[in-house]
């Protein structure tokens, strides 16, 4: 029997789908799953006909494969995956590759690839973007890791992946695929595209709530109206897909959309993102406010009941609906720079954490294609990095400076409406909120300084005096002089 390039474990949706992408590029895929009558399932089905190898036992997956193994796993993140990884240990080889393609979380990535290793074994994290489709027909992978891994894994990674056009006429197509960085980097830009995602997603939802509510749109007319965005600059998957559901009709001749449940679900990732950035003292303040909608959300029972009780504003729009609706489109666009920059600012913060020398343009580029938020938006962040490989924050880069102040007064009306008309937009509010303070040379956090020194002897700089030098006053007379240690988080 031939040996296979590449095993996989795990015949879910996203296992299945890798294993007929992989076979596609000409490369020879192993399979097995714990329940192995999904092994057959596939042979006698979706993979009839392919170079794709059944197995039924581990030992048999780890036989069929050619030196150095690649082992990839695309099983449920947490201990489903350390039960494999200790059982793959007794099987393989020293230079062998335990390959985690699910979306576990990074601090686990780096625990395990630091044991993996202590073991002679090769370890890789990556984060898969792209859904059922993507798996299928190219996503965005983003590997890290062992590095002496990445040359084992690069040809079948980047041949799977989705592609780009080049920035150039001519250019060849790029892979959405580079090796990201050591240890958990990979699973931790998966987990930021994650939360980004989370952020885009309620950016447009705040967007259909002011269509429908304020301006009383049906979904075909907003249909139209994500419909034409979808040709400037928010052209994306996401709001191409949002035309496509709006359009969509139930059996009954009537807009699907309306009939389904008003509660998100979520899986953990954009919780894990907003988790770090409170570790990292990164204000994610637009993400955040995505994953918390979800929660709040998900509280339909006490939402209706409580809608029976408290009231707001009976305010009706009287402006011009096609002016609001270009309003509207500036405010997205500024909230949807925001939520990157903050997203961009958080790897920046966990690069310097753990010593990850990440190549935010390459991020970028990974992200253009194949994954859940691939858009025309991701050529930009590439260029403003490519320009400036060093550049701090996306605010001062020239063209997202430029793009965010001239959405400014249209940004501030939407906020002001949905406030006056008491329909909730938190990430385009909180997203607003970040730019000011953002953009503000004084904050009050002088007086907040003085009342954690007043009530806990924290300490305080002086503004007249060099930054790192800490003072105390007994603000009571009858305070003493022994103060709290400094620490920032």
């Amino acid at each position: 029997m031939n040996k296979a390039d590449i095993g996989l474990i795990g015949l879910a949706v996203m296992g299945q789908n890798l294993a007929l992408n992989i076979d596609d590029h000409e490369f020879t895929v192993a399979v097995y799953n714990r329940t192995v009558s999904k092994v057959d399932e596939l042979l006698n089905g979706a993979a009839k006909g392919t170079r794709v190898i059944g197995v039924h036992s581990l030992e048999e997956l780890v036989n069929s494969l050619e030196k150095p193994r690649r082992v990839m796993l695309m099983v449920k993140a947490g201990q489903p995956v350390d039960d494999f990884i200790e059982q793959l240990i007794l099987l393989l080889e020293p230079g062998d590759i335990i390959i985690d393609g699910g979306n576990s979380n990074y601090q686990d990535t780096i625990h395990r690839t630091a044991y993996v290793e202590s073991k002679g074994i090769f370890y890789i994290g990556t984060g898969i973007s792209g859904g059922e489709d993507g798996a299928r027909h190219g996503p965005s992978i983003m590997p890290g890791g062992s590095p002496a891994a990445w040359p084992f894994v690069k040809p079948i990674f980047q041949s799977i992946a989705a592609k780009v056009s080049g920035e150039k006429k001519g250019d060849l197509a790029v892979p959405c695929c580079d090796w990201v960085g050591e240890n958990g980097a990979g699973h931790y830009v998966k987990m930021v595209h994650n939360g980004i995602e989370y952020g885009d997603m309620q950016l447009i939802g705040e967007a259909y709530h002011l269509m429908k509510e304020s301006l009383g749109m049906s979904a075909d007319e907003m249909y139209k109206v994500f419909s034409e965005w979808n040709k400037g600059k928010l052209d994306s998957y996401l709001i191409q897909i949002t035309a496509e559901i709006l359009a969509f009709k139930d059996v009954d001749g009537k807009p699907l959309v309306d009939k389904i449940l008003d509660a998100a679900g979520q899986k953990g990732t954009g919780k894990w993102t907003g988790i770090s950035a409170l570790e990292m003292g990164i204000p994610l303040t637009m993400i955040v406010e995505a994953v918390l909608s979800r929660s709040l959300s998900a509280l339909k029972d006490e939402r209706v009941a409580a809608s029976q009780i408290l009231s707001g504003p009976k305010s009706t729009f009287t402006g011009d609906k096609k002016d609001f609706i270009n309003d509207l489109y500036d405010a997205v666009y500024a909230s949807k720079i925001i939520s990157y920059t903050q997203g961009y600012m958080l790897m920046r913060a966990a690069a310097q954490e753990y010593k990850w020398n990440l190549n935010y343009g390459g991020v970028a580029l990974m992200w253009r294609g194949g994954c859940i938020i691939r858009s025309i938006f991701l050529g930009k962040i590439k260029e403003a990095f490519d320009k400036n490989p060093n550049l701090g924050n996306l605010l001062v880069d020239p063209y997202f400076k430029d793009q965010v102040e001239s959405a400014q007064p249209a940004w501030r009306r939407v906020v002001a409406t949905a406030t006056q008309m008491g329909i909730p937009i938190p990430a385009m509010s909180s997203a607003l909120a970040f730019f000011d303070g953002y953009r503000h040379e004084w904050l009050p956090a002088n007086l907040l300084q003085a009342q954690r020194d007043y009530f806990g002897a924290h300490t305080y700089e002086r503004v007249d005096q060099p930054r790192g030098r800490f003072f105390h006053t007994d603000w009571t007379g009858h305070g003493g002089d022994v103060t709290s240690n400094q620490y920032q988080v």
